[in-house]
């Protein structure tokens, strides 16, 4: 990616990109280790699937946010053939933009009661 380019340039990120990007903050994972963090982490509300996923990967590379990882398990652990992938400084600072932006319209959003507020017992259906 262009040194110049700030991430913010990249917002907004797709939902499988940010998604991608969450499970990478927690560590290097390899790419069904990813689908099935991200699945975990959305109690299975978000699913991508392989072609979504490998597509996102090259794109996320070309960006930069992502890289592959040189370091592998213990090879009696691991298949030799999985790719590790991590988030680089510049991912991780897009990640943040991303969340800082997603943050923002939810503040919106129950500003204008379409979510109950932290204190509001009654929820959405009890909004009036």
């Amino acid at each position: 990616m262009n040194a110049q380019t700030a991430p913010e340039d990249l917002l907004p990120l797709s939902p499988a990109v940010f998604h991608i990007l969450l499970a990478l903050a927690t560590g290097e994972m390899h790419g069904y280790g990813i689908m099935r963090e991200i699945a975990a982490a959305t109690s299975g509300q978000m699913r991508i699937g392989p072609g979504t996923l490998y597509r996102s990967i090259r794109q996320m590379l070309d960006l930069g946010i992502i890289e592959e990882s040189d370091e592998r398990p213990d090879p009696t652990l691991d298949d030799e053939r999985r790719r590790y992938y991590r988030l680089t400084g510049f991912g991780r600072r897009a990640a943040q933009a991303e969340a800082a932006r997603l943050a923002q319209l939810v503040r919106a959003a129950e500003a204008r009661r379409l979510l109950p507020n932290a204190g509001d017992a009654a929820g959405i259906e009890g909004a009036s």
